[in-house]
């Protein structure tokens, strides 16, 4: 290729692989997303293989370097999926399956970290509680129950990462994704020594550490054959999806939060400093700018509640182009509270508030009279009440939220957009582009290369905001009885589910 400047981004999500590629204004080039598959052996465990990771990035990467036509890939940022374990040997082969942020199977070794630990030192050492998704758990899980493989281990790295080691040869990580690790120490951004003792887990095992923006590495000879890149480019530290998602709708400093829908859902506030949820119901990772940390609240189910939904009650729409609309215009028919009926979105577990892998969704409130429509309208809102109790927690915390920033499925519907609104009693905002952790990404190698001094200078020349949808306070209103009652049920059913 020959021509202006671009840099790109490649985002490794669950349901698929995502290039960008953005000029230095900000102008998309070119986006090309290629799916990939879950895979779900038993119930609450979730997989995927990396080198299916690899094939969908050399794809994506080929595709978006031939649709960008005249534009040279200056640079390269990687974002990808928080906590998922990629356990390699000596020789960097991939000695099983993924164990994926959604993964449940880790209770007992959760249980291990805690009583081995203690909920005050894990505050104090990495910020954070003992969870399924994190990666710790999935080592110590390796450990127990399939010793001939952890016998081979040599690294544990995470998804970007992965693709990194691919297109580079580098096994590096940087502090977003590091701090999801439950193995470094968010405070003073470095691996936690204390805690890789206390697990019997020498600190060997993992990579070296370097800056979001910083230059990690270059695409070798082979990688470049690959996927259409430049030899020799450079390659970023890039960050964890959700960090670089809040970048790319330029979340990046405090005062500003934003609300994101993916398979997940999240909600992420910045913070000058590490501020931790005394009950450890919320998250404390790093930012992807120096010096800036976040709170974030994590729902597991949010677009993969929809899209199972979708896929289960609206059978008949499948393949249809416009099927998230035709459900979006049904549940618009139906008033707030969907009728009575209340929806939990626990269908794989649940982090906030609740910290319960086997918490799972439920229908409540059904009657002879509701529909299909009553149902999406109590996910829609059930989704929403989830990343409402994030929001509580937030604001606990004394950071102030007067505005949300919205991106993900959430963001592309003007309805789910209102009854977001109406459901926080906040107005909400998107930005003038929608690429997600991919955009975020790209943005952090026009950092890395010098294109602009900073993420914050990079998000205010490249990003707009646009008009936000403001809730009518009676709207607010209407939503506090469901709202009430979905808080009430999770408790209610818990002895039973």
């Amino acid at each position: 290729m020959t021509g202006a400047d671009g840099f790109l981004g490649l985002d490794v999500g669950t349901s698929g692989v995502k290039a960008v590629v953005i000029d230095a204004r900000g102008a998309i080039k070119s986006s090309v997303t290629v799916p990939l598959k879950l895979s779900t052996p038993q119930p609450g465990w979730a997989e995927q293989r990396p080198q299916d990771w690899w094939a969908a990035a050399t794809t994506a990467l080929r595709r978006a370097t031939r649709a960008a036509k005249r534009t040279r890939v200056a640079a390269v940022g990687l974002s990808g999926q928080m906590h998922s374990s990629v356990f390699l040997d000596a020789r960097g082969t991939v000695i099983r399956p993924a164990l994926l942020w959604c993964d449940g199977r880790t209770t007992t070794e959760c249980r291990e970290i805690t009583q081995r630990v203690g909920e005050d030192r894990l505050r104090e050492w990495v910020a954070n509680a003992a969870l399924e998704g994190f990666t710790l758990p999935k080592v110590l899980w390796l450990r127990t129950h399939e010793p001939e493989r952890f016998a081979r281990l040599d690294k544990v790295v995470l998804a970007k990462d992965y693709i990194r080691f691919r297109l580079t040869g580098a096994l590096a990580t940087e502090p977003s994704d590091a701090s999801g690790t439950l193995m470094y120490d968010t405070a003073r951004r470095r691996w936690s020594t204390e805690i890789m003792e206390a697990v019997g887990l020498p600190v060997s095992l993992l990579p070296d550490l370097g800056g979001s923006s910083e230059v990690l590495g270059r695409v070798s000879a082979p990688a470049a054959r690959l996927t259409g890149l430049l030899s020799g480019t450079p390659v970023v530290g890039g960050g964890a999806d959700n960090a670089c998602g809040a970048a790319g709708v330029g979340v990046v400093s405090p005062g500003d939060a934003v609300a994101s829908w993916g398979t997940s859902g999240t909600v992420l506030a910045p913070t000058a400093e590490p501020r931790v949820d005394p009950s450890l119901r919320a998250h404390t990772f790093c930012h992807v700018v120096p010096r800036t940390w976040y709170v974030m609240g994590v729902m597991l189910s949010a677009g993969g509640a929809f899209a199972w939904h979708r896929d289960v009650m609206a059978r008949e729409l499948r393949g249809r182009w416009d099927a998230n609309q035709v459900l979006d215009d049904e549940a618009a028919a139906i008033p707030a509270g969907a009728g009575g009926v209340t929806f939990l979105p626990y269908l794989q577990g649940e982090r906030t508030p609740h910290r319960d892998a086997s918490a799972r969704g439920a229908f409540a409130g059904l009657s002879l009279a509701h529909r299909r429509a009553h149902l999406t309208r109590a996910v829609i809102e059930g989704i929403c009440f989830g990343l409402r109790d994030s929001l509580s927690i937030i604001r606990g915390l004394g950071l102030p939220v007067a505005s949300l920033l919205v991106t993900g499925g959430g963001a592309k519907s003007p309805f789910i957009r209102r009854i977001q609104s109406e459901v926080y009693g906040l107005p909400v905002v998107r930005v003038n582009r929608e690429e997600g952790p991919a955009f975020g990404a790209a943005l952090l190698a026009t950092v890395g290369v010098g294109a602009f001094p900073d993420l914050a200078t990079a998000c205010r020349a490249t990003l707009k905001r646009l008009r936000p949808e403001r809730p009518r306070p009676e709207a607010h209103r209407a939503y506090e009885e469901p709202y009430r009652r979905f808080q009430a049920l999770y408790p209610a059913l818990k002895s039973a589910i």
